[in-house]
């Protein structure tokens, strides 16, 4: 049994473990896992990752889950370029900061907006109120304000001169609130120009197709959930988007 993935490309972090093994040719399967579906939640899948999440990761016998964890797999087993996950040890702690720092920032922040702009309103039937909207915008402005400053700085990529993981794993996530409409790059030509470096050095069409999903979100009707999944998706939706 060779390598197999589990993924659903309209997870962010789905879409940089895809990236990340299509651009170094690394040999998989693509095992898809529809969350919109519940096919997450299946017995089959709970025998690969029993927490019932994507990405997951089987290799013969070994099961993984948690995308970093999986990125690391890849990027030491297949020995990939150096760059993604550099041997200075330097280099490597940029990357690994990045990663530390992301989850709680980025990630949380920028979710927060594509699930208030995009899931909310399909299955609540009510929008989030302007003012809500505008406090959690704000709160992604100020975390895409240290990501600047504090990570990307003068520098091409993160690292340095060259992509590496804390790259790819940073832009899937801020692709998520454009595909809700939100072009957090319109007004920041440092970020676009990273943006546009990160993309050549995967591949622009491979981008692209990873991210065809999430750019037509807004296509998304609540009739593609799976029924019984529906007030479960809200609770956890409502949950997220009042959590401070």
């Amino acid at each position: 049994m060779g390598l197999e993935l589990y993924l659903d490309l309209l997870s962010q972090p789905c879409r940089a473990l895809y990236i990340f093994a299509r651009s170094n040719n690394i040999p998989f399967e693509f095992k898809r896992v529809q969350l919109m579906k519940g096919q997450h939640k299946t017995e089959e899948f709970r025998k690969v990752n029993v927490l019932m999440k994507v990405p997951a990761l089987r290799d013969g016998s070994f099961t993984l889950a948690e995308s970093i964890a999986i990125l690391l797999y890849l990027a030491q087993k297949f020995k990939t370029p150096d760059h993604w996950y550099p041997s200075d040890l330097q280099k490597r702690a940029r990357v690994d900061e990045y990663l530390s720092w992301q989850h709680a920032n980025i990630r949380a922040k920028g979710s927060k907006v594509f699930l208030s702009k995009v899931l909310l309103p399909i299955l609540t039937g009510q929008p989030l109120s302007a003012e809500k909207l505008e406090f959690l915008i704000e709160d992604l402005n100020v975390v895409l304000k240290q990501f600047e400053e504090k990570f990307l700085q003068d520098k091409p990529f993160i690292a340095g001169s060259e992509i590496s993981l804390a790259d790819l794993v940073a832009l899937v996530e801020l692709m998520q609130p454009v595909g809700a409409g939100y072009n957090l790059f319109e007004e920041r030509p440092k970020l676009a120009e990273w943006r546009r470096r990160v993309e050549e050095a995967v591949g622009k069409e491979l981008f692209q197709e990873a991210h065809e999903g999430i750019m037509n979100i807004k296509n998304l009707t609540a009739d593609q959930f799976a029924p019984e999944l529906l007030e479960s998706f809200k609770q956890q939706l409502l949950k997220q988007l009042l959590h401070k």
